[in-house]
């Protein structure tokens, strides 16, 4: 099998040697190029065409998501997995709206670094469990007035949730797949029943049936 091809960007060259030992142990990635800034980044990713760029958020000259930014402008079927020793939440909210494909927290271990990676390289986007129950409370404080005055819209995670649960899933495996803690994925649940007016699981079926949200 074809190893997907990483580059690696952070100021620290011990660290970067021991994030590629990590990533090079594995069968399915490999770090191609390493560098310790993000000014000469884009000449790398011309020359090297990687499937993701790690890349640390506090870097010299320009910064990690400055420099995501860049890359999505400039190279959007990219992926970018941010690496940072902040766990504050509004790093995560800039960094996504740089249009970062997930937030890794350093001091998480290696085999969170590889999922995270896997999870990335397979279309979808990963937040640090240290970090996602707050994340999503800031989401959720934040939504549009438009619905919050409509009680009966739901967001995109709701709808993702929904179609879990009309497809049988557990609160525990609704967390697995969407990267969320057991905690949220019932609060979601409790929401779109609360919003849809709905009483238990199979009435949550019949709506997403009704509404094509999953096939028959």
């Amino acid at each position: 099998m074809k190893k997907r091809r990483i580059v690696l960007v952070d100021d620290h060259t011990m660290f970067r040697e021991g994030v590629k030992k990590i990533i090079n142990d594995t069968d399915t990635c490999e770090v191609i190029a390493e560098i310790g800034d993000g000014i000469r980044l884009q000449k790398i990713l011309k020359e090297h065409s990687p499937d993701l760029v790690l890349l640390d958020i506090s870097l010299p000259g320009k910064g990690g998501i400055e420099v995501t930014a860049d890359i999505k402008r400039d190279f959007p079927e990219i992926k970018v997995l941010i690496l940072s020793m902040h766990k504050n939440t509004e790093y995560v909210i800039k960094a996504m709206n740089a249009g970062a494909n997930g937030y890794l927290v350093k001091e998480g271990t290696g085999d969170e670094l590889i999922g995270a990676i896997h999870s990335i390289l397979g279309g979808r986007s990963y937040i640090s469990p240290l970090l996602r129950d707050d994340f999503t409370e800031q989401i959720w404080n934040s939504r549009s007035q438009a619905e919050e005055k409509n009680d009966t819209v739901l967001s995109t995670r709701e709808i993702s949730v929904l179609k879990l649960v009309a497809n049988g899933k557990t609160n525990k495996e609704i967390a697995d797949v969407l990267y969320i803690s057991v905690r949220t994925a019932e609060h979601h649940r409790y929401n779109i029943m609360k919003k849809l007016r709905l009483k238990n699981s199979a009435e949550m079926v019949k709506y997403a049936l009704d509404k094509n949200f999953i096939e028959t």
